[in-house]
């Protein structure tokens, strides 16, 4: 049976939560109705044997059975969708019990129909609005016509005259109370999924808020530490270049200066990620061939990290595509990319950059690795700040990517399937001028 209190209940939260609400309450409604019941028919001296009396009592019975049946699926937390329109429908048909014995197509208990609508409004939207609006709709219009019609009878205790209705009253009666539900519905459901919408934005503005707030906080400790850290970053890595020609060094010392300086590189890397992550700077557009570009950036990381050793770097596409950028971010974002695919891949294994057009001239960078991959569940995060499917990740350079493309309005995207490697596609717009 539906219940009362729904103004708690609407966006009171998932769908199991507002279920759990809605089934402890029928079973509230029901004691309260059996307490009125009793009270009124022991003090009205009302016959027990009646017909409308042991029919509202079995209906409240029927009623205790169906909120402990619903009790158990919803503990099981299966098919909780089509429990919800289960409980639309059965309450539907209790509310028609209820008009059947309290007059039939002039009962005023027909409002309980519209009431059945806004739960499954609260529940499941419109979608739950238009389930309870059918059934209240069938199961009123079957009771009506099966009275009109002698198919059934009124109840034998309950003055014959209110269920005996002309044609036109009958048709008065229908469609005021079909219309009725279909109003209610309609508003509800739309209502509803409004606010589901609205309270799902508000979500994201605050996340997006509070991320606002972390770039900023990160922005003040970036701007104090990057210049504290750089020059003695480039003090050690000048120093290891000079140690590292020295002729007296072992292979081992060798061995330990390579370590230190790209220990180095990939710390000035980081400084380099975190400063241009919180103090974005407005792009420059200018003629930029990211051919050439990727090229360059292929060499250069080739004799970097893990290139060096045992990931290897290729590139694969036209030899020319000018399109307008900024040089110094399209370099960043692409050498990001490539970062990124090397430090996914395995030992052995190949990172591909590729530079394509097709044949209306729109050009598109990718970057290829064969590594771990992404599931789905970090593919809708991936370019989040500080996120990250790596133990020793940081989250910061493929959202330095992402907002370097948001602010070119670059288009870009991820095809991958956790362990097959993944592919970065980045948009680049309509090439200025191409060459093969």
């Amino acid at each position: 049976m539906v219940k009362l209190g729904l103004p708690e209940i609407v966006g009171a939260g998932p769908l199991p939560r507002r279920l759990a609400w809605l089934t402890a309450l029928r079973l509230a409604f029901a004691v309260l109705a059996l307490g009125l019941v009793s009270l009124f028919y022991l003090r009205t001296g009302y016959e027990l044997e009646s017909f409308t009396l042991r029919l509202t009592l079995a209906t409240l019975a029927g009623a205790f059975v169906l909120a402990t049946v619903y009790a158990l699926i919803l503990r099981s937390g299966r098919l909780l969708e089509r429990l919800a329109d289960a409980q639309l429908v059965f309450d539907q048909a209790t509310w028609s019990l209820v008009v059947y014995v309290t007059g039939g197509a002039t009962s005023g208990a027909t409002s309980f129909y519209g009431l059945t609508c806004l739960v499954g409004a609260s529940l499941t939207g419109l979608r739950g609005a238009s389930i309870a609006a059918v059934a209240g709709g069938l199961f009123y219009g079957s009771l009506v016509t099966s009275l009109a019609r002698g198919w059934i009878h009124p109840p034998p205790d309950q003055p014959v005259n209110i269920y005996v209705l002309s044609a036109d009253e009958l048709s008065f009666y229908m469609t005021v109370n079909v219309l009725v539900l279909v109003v209610v519905a309609v508003l509800a459901g739309t209502l509803a999924d409004r606010l589901r919408w609205t309270g799902g934005e508000l979500v994201l503005a605050t996340e997006r808020a509070d991320q606002a707030e972390r770039m900023a906080a990160l922005g003040r400790l970036a701007a104090g530490l990057a210049h504290e850290i750089r020059n003695p970053l480039g003090s050690i890595a000048g120093s290891i270049q000079l140690l590292r020609q020295a002729s007296v060094l072992s292979e081992e010392d060798r061995r330990l200066c390579d370590i230190i300086q790209r220990e180095a590189s990939r710390l000035n890397d980081l400084v380099t990620d975190m400063v241009d992550l919180t103090k974005p700077r407005k792009p420059q557009l200018v003629p930029v061939d990211v051919a050439v570009l990727a090229r360059e950036v292929v060499e250069l990381a080739s004799g970097s990290g893990r290139a060096v050793s045992d990931v290897k770097i290729g590139y694969d596409g036209l030899a020319s595509a000018v399109i307008r950028a900024d040089g110094a971010q399209l370099r960043q974002l692409v050498w990001n990319l490539v970062r990124n695919g090397v430090q996914a891949s395995h030992a052995g294994d190949v990172v591909r950059v590729r530079v394509a057009s097709d044949a209306l001239g729109n050009v598109e960078l990718s970057v290829a690795d064969a590594g771990i991959g992404i599931d789905d569940a970090a593919k809708e995060r991936l370019f989040d700040a500080f996120f990250t499917t790596r133990s020793q990740g940081t989250g910061v350079g493929l959202a330095v990517v992402k907002r370097i493309a948001d602010e070119h309005g670059f288009a870009i995207g991820v095809e991958s399937a956790e362990g097959r490697g993944a592919v970065f596609r980045v948009a680049l717009g309509r090439g200025e001028s191409l060459g093969g």
